[in-house]
């Protein structure tokens, strides 16, 4: 590790999502979307996607799509959607009231009320992206739930069966940025949300940096990006597989793998050469396998491993080490995290449960990925009694005066007999001032 040079470094710690490059022209689609709507839309798909859009409402089309598919491939959306579904009713969270000294404290959570869903397309179509950003959503109690993806002359009914068997209400055929906006602010056919969420390229990602603050968003996300620690027990053929599975998603995927062993090192970069021969999307792995921002590096020590690990703050980390609970609970920045030889980060993107759409570019150092949390609104409640004021009533207007809101502590010593304070009897008959 102490090989690298500061550029080196950059390369890996700063993974670039391209947003910047293509912000302007992002804000400018943007703009069109939220002034002129559908018509935008559909000039958008003719120019960007090449296709001619008809209807952009196609929901009509989803329940027939979960009967136009393979029967194979419908039981394995079935199966994964299962699985994502008990896993995210487990994160539901209880409203709770306790009593605190005679003050009735609690927290109530209620869901929003409208959820827009984006699943990318383009090169590859992205069930499973649905089911990871619909049912959260659904099982948090989220009445409108919209899909929207990518137009295509003949839409993939993988991506729309998904979409019913997730539970979404409407699925639109409209991509990139003139999507993001679309959700945002609504068009002819396209109602408003109050909430974007889910993974896109950078002009989706510059969209979302854009209307945020008009609408609320999940959070910023960059290319897929992989980190393996191994030692000498870990199979390096399974490290290898791990990296060009995630290199695979596309060319600007970061793909990383460190460990304290130089054979280890040196055995998985001929096995990463091994696996990605003769791949369907071989050009695109390599092209990422290639990037500054992907290597096989070798530590010091594994404690160095661990700290370069924490610094990089994955969004997918997977440890494949003697002893991986306890490396893990020493690097606590990872969006999610796969332990042992049998835990490949593809079994993740799809079927255990957990939720695939996950902070990348160092963003796991300050947040989670999405979760039943992402959909849900909190809210404390108090209720006191007399007494209980009565044994507040110095703290609370103590620190009002001291912070000259005069007001505030009137407002406690006015429900009182002993009366509020001296200027309530000289000013009683005043009015207009």
């Amino acid at each position: 590790m102490e090989a690298l040079d500061p550029g080196e470094r950059a390369a890996l710690f700063d993974r670039d999502a391209g947003v910047d490059a293509v912000r302007d022209d992002a804000r400018d689609i943007v703009d069109r979307v939220r002034s002129e709507g559908d018509a935008a839309l559909r000039e958008f798909s003719r120019e960007i996607d090449g296709v001619e859009v008809g209807n952009v409402d196609v929901t009509d089309r989803v329940e027939r799509a979960v009967e136009e598919i393979d029967d194979g491939i419908r039981a394995a959306i079935e199966d994964a959607a299962a699985n994502i579904r008990e896993f995210h009713e487990r994160q539901l969270p209880e409203d709770w009231t306790e009593e605190f000294d005679g003050r009735e404290l609690g927290r109530r959570f209620r869901p929003l009320d409208t959820v827009g869903v984006y699943a990318p397309g383009g090169t590859a179509a992205y069930p499973s992206s649905v089911l990871m950003g619909v049912i959260p959503a659904v099982v948090a109690g989220v009445e409108h739930v919209a899909v929207a993806t990518p137009p295509a002359e003949e839409l993939n009914p993988v991506t729309l069966a998904a979409a019913d068997i997730a539970g979404a209400d409407a699925v639109y055929q409209v991509g990139g940025a003139q999507a993001v906006a679309a959700l945002a602010y609504g068009t002819e056919t396209i109602n408003a949300v109050q909430k974007v969420v889910g993974p896109g390229n950078q002009w989706v990602t510059a969209a979302k940096a854009e209307v945020r603050g008009d609408v609320e968003i999940d959070f910023l996300a960059g290319p897929s990006e992989v980190l393996v620690v191994a030692d000498e027990t870990a199979d390096p053929s399974l490290v290898a597989a791990d990296l060009v599975a995630q290199a695979e998603h596309g060319e600007t995927s970061s793909v990383v793998a460190v460990t304290d062993d130089e054979a280890t090192a040196e055995a998985v970069v001929a096995a990463v050469d091994d696996h990605a021969a003769g791949r369907d999307r071989e050009e695109t792995v390599r092209a990422a396998l290639e990037r500054d921002a992907s290597g096989v590096f070798r530590a010091r020590s594994m404690p160095e491993a661990v700290l370069f690990a924490e610094e990089y703050a994955p969004e997918h980390l997977s440890i494949q080490a003697d002893d991986a609970e306890a490396l893990l609970d020493r690097i606590p920045s990872a969006g999610s995290a796969f332990l042992g030889p049998y835990s490949p980060v593809a079994a993740g993107d799809y079927a255990t449960g957990t939720n695939h759409v996950l902070p990348t570019n160092g963003k796991a150092r300050v947040t989670g990925g999405l979760s039943v949390d992402t959909f849900l609104r909190s809210t404390t409640v108090q209720r006191l009694s007399e007494d209980s004021l009565g044994d507040l009533r110095d703290t609370v207007t103590t620190l009002a005066n001291a912070e000259g809101l005069e007001a505030h502590a009137h407002s406690v010593d006015a429900r009182f007999d002993d009366g509020a304070d001296e200027s309530d009897g000289s000013d009683a008959g005043r009015s207009g001032e």
